[in-house]
């Protein structure tokens, strides 16, 4: 449990934005509204030695403040070119049905580990984190570790329980382990097999499939 800290204690990134209103002209259609970048990260994400690039920008017209994900790889040229795109897998800032409000959530978070494209997400009592490498022109999901707690007093004590899922996608195994904060081994373990073939494309994942894993 040692990375409960990193998880849990981070404080909330509220992102305050200010449109000039001559930007953008209401009479003419911007067909490329995502412009602000909240987010970007850097690596080599198809072991080719050259640096790629993923950003996450935000359509700032939209009052539901949605966001869009982009995959970069370098060419042999040296430009970047998109590989993979997807509206759908971050949640807007204030969806529909929370009419106006704020979802709660920050922006997530995306890494790249020796090859391998992370992204850390708050969910509703906890995070999840994605994992997922490049293999002929996709980005598939290949794991998926996810972390939650139930604190039924509303905070965290030394009877709340985690339940932390750790879901390796290529072998199929699931394995659900609950631990209490400062144990040395877990209450209970539950392991099954769940095969999912095709694996899961980065552009075909919703926010809303946190639930599937």
């Amino acid at each position: 449990m040692n990375n409960i800290n990193k998880y849990f204690y981070r404080s909330f990134i509220f992102i305050l934005i200010s449109v000039p209103t001559h930007v953008f002209s209401q009479s003419i259609k911007n067909k490329n509204k995502y412009t602000y970048e909240v987010r970007e990260e850097k690596g080599d994400l198809n072991h080719d030695g050259k640096i790629d690039r993923v950003t996450v920008k935000m359509d700032t017209i939209d009052e539901t403040r949605p966001l869009r994900l982009q995959i970069f790889l370098s060419q042999p040229n040296g430009k970047l070119a998109l590989t993979a795109s997807s509206d759908k897998i971050i949640e807007p800032q204030y969806p529909t049905e929370n009419h106006g409000k704020f979802n709660g959530y920050q922006i997530p978070s995306f890494f790249i580990e020796n090859g391998i494209l992370k992204m850390w997400s708050e969910i509703k009592g906890g995070n999840i984190t994605y994992h997922f490498k490049y293999k002929k022109g996709n980005f598939e999901l290949i794991y998926v570790d996810k972390l939650i707690y139930s604190a039924t007093k509303g905070y965290i004590d030394e009877n709340t329980i985690f339940t932390e899922t750790k879901f390796d996608l290529i072998t199929g195994i699931r394995t659900e382990s609950d631990e209490k904060l400062g144990s040395t081994k877990p209450l209970a373990v539950r392991k099954k097999r769940v095969l999912i073939r095709p694996l899961p494309k980065i552009q075909d994942i919703k926010f809303s499939d946190k639930d599937l894993y």
